[in-house]
């Protein structure tokens, strides 16, 4: 597998731009990533990474993979995990802790992105059979 550079960027909670580079980053899977950013409240900076699928699913693997997609692996590497419905393919909004230490950023997008690849994978493999179950 390749690895590709990641940009976090942070954004202004007010007008949406993006206003400067936070730290770049190494990752494997960054066809998982919908899109990311940070964003500081208070005195936190929180990063906010969108995840998705690597493919277009078909309307019945859209609610398939929702209904079988466990999010508790994700929650031990992240502060949130929330379902987005309103794209074309599913979409896991996650929030964690932005951390200065390079290497420790990059270890924890690799951690993140592997969880997801793997729960991923394992519920393509789950809802296989289904097709039939969900257009009935």
């Amino acid at each position: 597998m390749n690895e590709t550079v990641i940009v976090v960027m942070l954004k202004d909670s007010v007008t949406g731009f993006l206003e400067k580079e936070l730290g770049a980053y190494s990752v494997i899977h960054e066809n998982l990533i919908h899109n990311i950013f940070a964003l500081e409240t208070g005195s936190d900076t929180n990063v906010h990474m969108r995840l998705t699928t690597e493919r277009d699913l078909a309307d019945w693997e859209f609610s398939a993979v929702f209904d079988y997609y466990d999010t508790e692996p994700l929650l031990g590497a992240c502060s949130l995990v929330t379902e987005d419905e309103s794209g074309y393919n599913p979409i896991w909004e996650i929030a964690f802790e932005f951390c200065e230490n390079q290497e420790i950023m990059q270890e924890r997008l690799s951690q993140i992105l592997k969880l997801h690849k793997d729960e991923l994978d394992s519920v393509y493999e789950a809802i296989k059979d289904l097709e039939e179950e969900y257009h009935g």
